[in-house]
């Protein structure tokens, strides 16, 4: 609704004033409450052609131009042009918003495919916090992108191979002698992840030792069938606790990559670019030389015949682009790797420029969506030094805390739901934790806010809808068993504080779409917090189920119930289900 009414003041300003409909319509713009509904700066481009006074030219515009459709009255102030929109535009947003339900947010279908890949987690070592920012940040762009209107395949692309799985396998070799312990055999992946901790203190700094697993390392390689089946075996159990993890933090993946798939297309693929005279040999090596474009230089295969991250990202590349030819194909990667994907992204570009056509497609494609770290408030983690927060760790600290707030108030309730509410309302703090803040700015995880029922947190905006939902209940009960009130009738005016919380509301599929643009998915939790703070000033100065009137009561169940319908699909897009109470 306010984005057709954006569109006909935009028309109207084009045609009354004879300028561009797309230069008006950039020129809209949401004012503080007293100026109106919304406001242009259209007499700051007027001024430049008339040689005016802007504020000169707002006040003539504003006594020129009449009211039409939803805007029943247009006034100025200093240089801007205010629109005040009628009781029946809040109204009829109102119906818009129940009649899309949990379609309302959701833009055309804009014939675009995007591929995100993410999570990235390697096998034989545990999902700690840091993963735990990517996956969500990555499930809930890829939620986003869905709802404008993109088809989205999601990718994970994990390292199954390389120095850390040798230094796993050799933990569990010759700390564990290839036994899991008796208490671990429910979750073996996740304690390998541990092997591989321990696996470090023990190795560095001792030649022998790391030699050791340099061998291992050597073997997997070169194919030892000891080895290898370890290896596969190994490797299952953590697939194996992967998917768990998947299905409990709700994210399925379209197509999983392993490194192991791509070393061998990789290394192929280094070697053509050698033929082509875009890489080159160096010492037995092969690299990119970027260093006249301040890049360095590119390894892709060692001396002794290795490929690789780099190269296996080549390799990667032509699988991809072949199998899905994605319009965008975004990587959500930390930003420790802001270099590395600039060459690797260079080296696509001069790969295309020579005539390699998949390279040349992943070029213009690829984009790489940083994320920075995850810090405790006693600062940073390090999953080779054994201090990294493990999300199996993380997660049962969580829910026990919620366990005990939620047995206090419901002393009634049977254990499944004290459980199941639990884990929803963990998952809440973990993820809005990760996504209310721009991803590429470093977040220091706070327990005591990430379960805040005030403020800022995935709990709060939990708590709202299940406000909603008891709000709605009473209303049902006031109104008769069975019986609900009617329609919202036009003769009732939507309050000053009620047009602030239906605005808002009416912004969303802008803000889903501004969000998909960006790539900035903290712009839906922000917006979300908004949401929240506005319906709880209307929820204590509007009451509903005792309202002054038939129609007001009736107008304000539509606000409660279109406020619903807004936190529940924006929670949606950011991967968060909402329990019944709470």
């Amino acid at each position: 609704m306010l984005q057709k009414v954006k569109t006909e003041i935009a028309e109207q300003l084009s045609k009354e004033l004879g300028i561009d409909k797309e230069i008006a319509f950039a020129s809209l713009e949401t004012p503080k409450d007293e100026f109106g509904d919304l406001t242009t700066r259209i007499a700051f481009v007027l001024a430049k052609e008339r040689k005016d006074n802007p504020v000169k030219i707002a006040a003539s515009l504003a006594r020129q131009l009449k009211p039409f459709g939803y805007v029943e009255k247009i006034s100025s102030t200093g240089p801007y042009l205010n629109f005040h929109f009628s009781n029946e535009f809040y109204l009829d947003s109102l119906k818009q918003i129940k009649k899309g339900s949990e379609k309302f947010g959701k833009g055309k279908k804009t014939g675009k495919k995007m591929a995100v890949e993410f999570f990235h987690a390697n096998t034989h070592k545990g999902v700690h916090i840091g993963h735990i920012r990517n996956i969500t940040t990555g499930e809930a762009l890829c939620r986003v992108l869905d709802a404008a209107g993109n088809k989205v395949v999601r990718l994970n692309y994990q390292g199954d191979i390389g120095p850390h799985v040798a230094k796993c396998i050799w933990g569990f070799l010759n700390i564990y002698n290839g036994k899991v312990p008796d208490n671990n055999q429910d979750n073996r992946g996740v304690w390998l992840g541990k092997v591989y901790s321990e696996a470090t203190g023990k190795t560095a700094g001792n030649p022998e030792l790391e030699a050791g697993v340099q061998e291992i390392n050597q073997k997997i390689y070169s194919g030892d069938k000891e080895i290898v089946d370890i290896w596969k075996k190994t490797r299952q159990w953590c697939l194996d606790d992967f998917e768990r993890f998947y299905k409990e933090f709700g994210v399925k993946f379209d197509e999983l990559y392993f490194e192991s798939q791509t070393e061998k297309i990789g290394k192929e693929t280094a070697l053509e670019l050698v033929k082509k005279g875009v890489a080159k040999k160096d010492q037995g090596a092969i690299i990119m030389d970027l260093k006249d474009e301040g890049l360095g230089v590119f390894v892709l295969i060692t001396k002794e015949g290795y490929p690789l991250y780099s190269a296996k990202d080549l390799g990667l590349a032509k699988i991809k682009f072949k199998k899905h030819n994605p319009d965008r194909s975004i990587h959500v990667v930390g930003k420790e790797q802001e270099l590395y994907f600039k060459q690797l992204f260079r080296t696509f570009e001069k790969a295309g420029l020579a005539g390699m056509k998949d390279m040349a497609l992943a070029a213009e494609a690829s984009h790489h969506l940083i994320y920075e770290l995850v810090m405790l408030p006693e600062g940073k983690m390090s999953s080779r030094e054994g201090t990294m927060v493990l999300y199996e760790d993380l997660r049962n600290k969580l829910v026990e805390l919620v366990k005990e707030e939620v047995m206090k108030r419901h002393e009634d309730w049977e254990q499944k739901h004290v459980d199941e509410t639990s884990l929803k309302i963990a998952l809440a703090a973990i993820k809005f934790s990760m996504l209310n803040r721009e991803s590429n700015k470093v977040m220091v995880f706070d327990w005591n806010q990430a379960l805040s029922l005030e403020g800022e947190s995935g709990p709060y905006i939990q708590y709202a809808c299940v406000r909603v939902r008891g709000i709605l209940d009473k209303v049902g009960k006031k109104a008769g068993k069975g019986k609900e009130t009617g329609p919202a009738k036009s003769e009732y005016e939507i309050t000053h504080s009620e047009r602030k919380l239906i605005k808002k509301l009416c912004e969303f599929p802008d803000v889903v779409e501004n969000s998909a643009e960006h790539l900035a998915v903290y712009r839906v939790a922000n917006y979300l917090i908004d949401v929240a703070a506005e319906f709880s000033k209307f929820y204590n100065v509007s009451p509903v189920a005792n309202a002054e009137s038939e129609s007001a009561k009736a107008a304000r169940k539509r606000i409660v119930e279109a406020t619903g319908i807004i936190l529940r699909n924006g929670l949606g897009l950011l991967g968060i289900d909402v329990p019944e109470r709470m």
